[in-house]
């Protein structure tokens, strides 16, 4: 187990107080719970980290954009990294304040820039010098100045799945290193726009300092060329990308990222922004689910449960690797089992080859689970998405109710006679 929220005691598997089997009871399977006091824990781990270094925390909300994960943060202070309008109004709902928002993405439309002038958002990440132009139309027909900063793409191999490596030069984020002083004397000369800073994120689930030094460096160097060319950038976001331990992996300490922050800054009257959503998440929530049928083979065992690759994606997706626990370990009769879902597809499971032993009926969590499984969730299969449940103490609340089958087709009809 990856987090101490996490135990095991007598009458099962317990987040925080509240044991796992009691949630199966009261909210049903498949169903992702969180706890309150891990994610607290690791936003003020982080925050401590950076210590007075004058900073903003941008919780990424891609990873999970629930309301009650997001109306936390923002009582914990956090800004907000979004990558959509949807996010956007996602942040606000949940409370979130629109100045300590950045907007990042490469597809921005027109309805999106506008509703972020609107609001008052702290930044905007912007990604092409074609993105950068439209912005800036834009912001004049509404009488504003948007404030932006510009993607650079460093060239930084984040050795990490080639899917969430996004800080190379064949990747389509942010613009080529090697233009980014044209693109910034552009954004200087747009009357619309006011350059703030500059932003960097070379990927996710990295588990290696020398990434992020190198890619600090880059930047850093970018800055001080860029003052020469009388840009003053106000601050400088580095992105996030921090890694989790799924299974062996050992992530990065949080006072060595710090540290490596602080060399990079220097003396540079620069604040820092991040933009971390797994590092904050990922190990502060699992995937609850009951083994439905087990059926035993000659090349190999599956034990049938009631989740699939429609409620967490990254093992069918990235071949992403979760740890699978009993909720109530049995003594005897361990084997290998695939921990597959009822989905239509060869790629739908959650583990392969796991050794425990199962009778029809057990719970099983997917431990890691609290980053990028609701998010990416979808209802292939026509299946309703999971309940999410978050613990606080000895409670468990109901933060997002699971759907109903008529909700999935609630905005379709048949065509007329």
């Amino acid at each position: 187990m990856n987090s101490p929220v996490f135990t095991a005691s007598s009458d099962g598997l317990r987040v925080e107080n509240v044991a796992l089997p009691t949630i199966a009871a009261q909210f049903g399977t498949p169903c992702f719970v969180y706890s309150r006091r891990a994610l607290t824990e690791a936003y003020q781990a982080l925050d401590a980290a950076l210590g007075d270094l004058p900073h903003m925390i941008c919780y990424s909300i891609k990873a999970n954009s629930n309301l009650a994960i997001l109306n936390l943060f923002a009582r914990l202070g956090s800004g907000f990294d979004i990558v959509s309008g949807g996010e956007l109004q996602r942040v606000i709902a949940a409370g979130g304040q629109t100045d300590r928002i950045v907007f990042s993405g490469l597809g921005k439309t027109d309805e999106e820039m506008r509703l972020a002038l609107k609001l008052g958002i702290a930044c905007f990440n912007v990604e092409s010098e074609s993105e950068l132009r439209r912005l800036n139309t834009l912001a004049g027909e509404m009488g504003k100045r948007a404030p932006v900063s510009v993607r650079v793409n460093p060239d930084v191999d984040p050795k990490t799945h080639p899917y969430i490596a996004t800080g190379l030069k064949e990747n389509k984020f942010g613009v080529a290193f090697r233009d980014a002083r044209r693109v910034y004397r552009i954004a200087a000369d747009c009357p619309h726009l006011r350059v703030v800073g500059i932003d960097c994120h070379i990927g996710s689930q990295i588990t290696e300092l020398s990434p992020f030094r190198d890619a600090f460096t880059k930047v850093l160097a970018l800055v001080d060329e860029l003052a020469g060319d009388g840009v003053i950038l106000q601050h400088v976001d580095l992105g996030g990308g921090l890694g989790i331990r799924y299974r062996d992996e050992q992530p990065v300490a949080l006072a060595d990222y710090a540290s490596a922050i602080r060399a990079a800054i220097g003396s540079r009257p620069l604040k820092v922004m991040l933009e971390p959503g797994r590092s904050l998440v990922g190990n502060a929530g699992v995937l609850l689910t009951q083994a439905r049928f087990l059926k035993p083979g000659d090349e190999r065992h599956f034990a049938i449960v009631d989740a699939a690759m429609n409620d967490l994606l990254r093992p069918a997706l990235y071949e992403a690797w979760h740890e699978v626990l009993p909720v109530r370990p049995r003594a005897e009769g361990a084997r290998r089992w695939e921990i597959v879902g009822p989905v239509c597809e060869s790629a739908d499971f959650l583990a392969q080859g796991r050794e425990l032993a199962l009778a029809e009926g057990d719970l099983l969590a997917v431990m890691s689970a609290g980053a990028y499984g609701m998010s990416m969730s979808s209802n292939y299969n026509s299946r309703p998405r999971a309940a999410e449940v978050m613990v606080d103490g000895d409670r468990a609340h109901l933060v997002r109710a699971r759907e109903s089958i008529e909700a999935l087709y609630a905005l379709e009809q048949p065509l007329p006679d």
